[in-house]
């Protein structure tokens, strides 16, 4: 390379380096080497830069070594560097990430990564040991639901997880209360951790075409193709630790946009005129007052082969019914109609008016002391996503990939 060239991939790469590490201007200004022994460590870039025999190590190394020959891209998480494998003398690209200080591996309520290991051809990843998932800790105690003075805290530190992935700008997209870890169900006040990234993204790679999440947990704009947060999953996540069961426990999206509308009405033609997938549950008439009528079951099973099925366990006419189910279930407890007040905001069907994660802990049902604890960034509004249609909807559902039409239990 010139001098001018190491001197622009110097300036760019030294960017990436974590605060703290020496600078790369501060090494001899004669020619020198950049040798790469790969990225590793919380996404720090570990280099060693060599100038003659003396080598200047800003990070601790591994045993492959790459000598850096050209800058061949930037990105926002970091930059791609053509190198050349010194033991192979063979050309290969590698990817550096920035440092994020803000993307912090022991975040509060986030399942802690430790690592991960080779086995043949299958990587396996490295977890803290916790104990167990919501669904079985909300089953052992007969699915009676937990008192509200327990479900605070937990909805605190699960709203304290969710408002840092959205300050970084990550979705999860499959919150739900199995993939909600327990640290020690014998603690008090009981430790929650949120787990199962398999499905998180960048905020900006969110696309409508792909129904990503676990149908009864989803949000109605996810099924319509519409710009969404995930706060009214946490929602019903939290219906669900007070109530002892699922709002609802659904088996395909038509049944669930059809309790919705049971519940909560019918989403404002507003929020329908802008869906990419409206018309494959409304049926659209300029003639009426509220232009878009769902479809009946009938031709619901007619075009996707569903038949709908009752699968309630509970059934409200309306959201202010859950206080009632609680004091059935529970007894009457202090706090049931504020949180069945931060329900109905956590559950709004237009994504634009939901609450988001920071203002869930400004409201009244959580105590100066309890937001204290829980202190949280704000997380954006509904995520923008490309309006762009496709002739196949899929369900992203961990691993598996479930198109409209085909069996399948969610």
């Amino acid at each position: 390379e010139t001098n001018a060239s190491q001197e622009r991939t110097t300036s760019r790469i030294e960017k990436i380096l974590s605060p703290g590490a020496p600078a790369m201007s501060s090494l001899p200004n004669s020619e020198f080497s950049c040798i790469f022994y790969g990225v590793f460590n919380r996404g720090f870039a570990l280099l060693n830069f060599s100038h003659h025999s003396q080598t200047y190590r800003l990070w601790p190394c591994m045993s492959c070594v790459y000598k850096v020959e050209a800058l061949l891209g930037e990105g926002t998480f970091g930059i791609v560097a053509k190198c050349r494998d010194t033991k192979t003398n063979q050309a290969i690209a590698i990817k550096v990430n920035k440092s994020r200080p803000d993307l912090d591996p022991d975040a509060p309520n986030i399942v802690k990564w430790n690592g991960f290991f080779h086995d043949g051809e299958r990587v396996c990843l490295n977890f803290k040991l916790l104990d167990q998932c919501l669904w079985d800790y909300i089953g052992d105690r007969n699915n009676q639901g937990l008192p509200i003075s327990k479900v605070g805290p937990i909805l605190g530190q699960l709203t304290n997880a969710l408002s840092h992935l959205g300050s970084v700008g990550i979705v999860h997209a499959d919150l739900k209360p199995g993939n909600i870890v327990v640290v020690n169900r014998h603690e008090s006040p009981v430790k929650v951790r949120l787990t199962d990234f398999g499905l998180a993204c960048p905020a900006s790679a969110v696309n409508p075409s792909d129904c990503v999440g676990t149908v009864g947990y989803s949000a109605p704009e996810v099924m319509l193709g519409l710009p969404y947060n995930e706060a009214r999953s946490l929602g019903l996540v939290a219906v669900e630790l007070a109530t002892g069961v699922p709002l609802y426990p659904v088996e395909n999206e038509c049944d669930y946009l059809k309790f919705i509308i049971e519940t909560q009405g019918q989403p404002p033609d507003h929020v329908l005129d802008s869906g990419v997938y409206t018309d494959d549950y409304f049926i659209e008439d300029n003639y009426k007052q509220q232009r878009w009528t769902f479809k009946t079951e009938e031709q619901f099973q007619y075009e996707t082969g569903y038949p709908s099925l009752e699968t309630l366990y509970i059934k409200l006419k309306r959201l202010d019914d859950l206080e009632q189910i609680m004091k059935v279930r529970r007894g009457p407890e202090d706090d049931q109609s504020l949180f069945v007040s931060l329900i109905k905001e956590m559950l709004a069907l237009d994504a634009h008016q939901r609450i988001t994660p920071s203002e869930v802990l400004r409201h009244p049902f959580f105590n100066p002391g309890l937001s204290n604890r829980f202190p949280c960034t704000d997380i954006e509004r509904p995520h923008r996503i490309n309006l762009q249609k496709r002739e196949t909807k899929v369900w992203i559902i961990g691993s598996s990939y479930i198109r409209r039409g085909e069996n399948a239990t969610f």
